[in-house]
């Protein structure tokens, strides 16, 4: 038998250091894949037991051992529900839609003007300014509550929609987020929109708006899911059950000797569907946004 030359030997030497890195690099990503489907399992879990608990009844809901898949499937729990038996579900649902519509309307506006005139405008007392907005981001939401409260009352807007839409569409970080993706509106366009004969609030309107549509896109969502989930300040303002927005509404089935959890189950998915169908609508433009940001740093 002939030896191996020192080029197969070489050759023999290479391989083997290839075949334990393929061998090594496979195992990372097979444990990287476990621990991503353990977490995926984790997070999803209670999203599924949440729509599987729905068709329960209390008994089942409670019963020993626990099984995330319903034994004896039921509506009631949507019927009871829909029908108004226990609340007025649907005129909250209604409401959480009104409140959230507007006030991620109204603060795309306030958030835009104010992120236009930051990051287009010189004046004096900008940057003092600017620096202030910023510094009310590290103020709890809750130590504003009791002031709010108080100015609700002398406007006189306790169980309104105004005492939740207003409140809410005023927004530090929206106008920090729209400053940031406004910065990069190039000048040499608006000077030209200038040289046509455009106006101020033209400039913002036809050529920072539009140039700012995946910025837009993000922040609509974020304010949406905000408006859509808050509990908090309605529960503080909002005093009758026909006022009152779905996750208050929901609130009210937990009582002193009873707690509904199947409706209050079956509540809590009928309100993710709204939620699922913008994400899924948007879902290009709010991913182009967030990439738009990341790379702007």
């Amino acid at each position: 038998m002939r030896p191996l030359t020192r080029s197969a030997q070489v050759s023999r030497g290479i391989n083997a250091r290839d075949l334990y890195r393929s061998l090594r690099r496979r195992a990372r990503l097979g444990l990287l894949f476990l621990v991503l489907l353990v977490l995926a399992v984790l997070t999803g879990a209670p999203f599924v037991y949440m729509i599987t608990g729905s068709f329960k009844l209390n008994a089942e809901i409670f019963s020993y051992p626990l099984h995330f898949l319903p034994r004896e499937p039921t509506l009631s729990n949507y019927i009871r529900l829909l029908n108004g038996s226990e609340i007025p579900f649907v005129r909250q649902f209604f409401n959480s839609a009104v409140i959230a519509v507007n006030q991620t309307l109204l603060s795309l506006l306030i958030a835009s003007l104010v992120g236009w005139g930051f990051a287009k405008y010189e004046f004096r007392g900008k940057r003092p300014l600017f620096v202030f907005l910023l510094a009310t981001l590290m103020f709890p939401y809750q130590v504003t509550l009791v002031p709010l409260f108080l100015l609700m009352v002398r406007l006189g807007w306790l169980d309104t929609y105004w005492a939740v839409i207003i409140p809410g569409s005023l927004s530090a970080f929206g106008a920090f987020f729209m400053r940031q993706s406004m910065l990069a509106v190039p000048n040499e366009l608006l000077d030209a929109a200038r040289i046509d004969g455009s106006s101020e609030f033209g400039l913002y309107w036809r050529v920072g708006l539009p140039l700012s549509g995946p910025a837009l896109s993000v922040l609509a969502v974020l304010t949406f899911l905000g408006a859509w989930n808050d509990y908090l300040w309605p529960l503080i303002v909002l005093r009758t059950a026909e006022k009152f927005t779905y996750p208050v509404g929901l609130a009210t089935l937990v009582g002193l000797y009873k707690v509904e959890y199947g409706m209050i189950l079956a509540g809590a998915f009928l309100a993710t569907l709204p939620i699922l169908a913008i994400f899924v609508l948007g879902r290009n433009q709010f991913v182009a946004g967030l990439t738009a940001g990341a790379i702007k740093g």
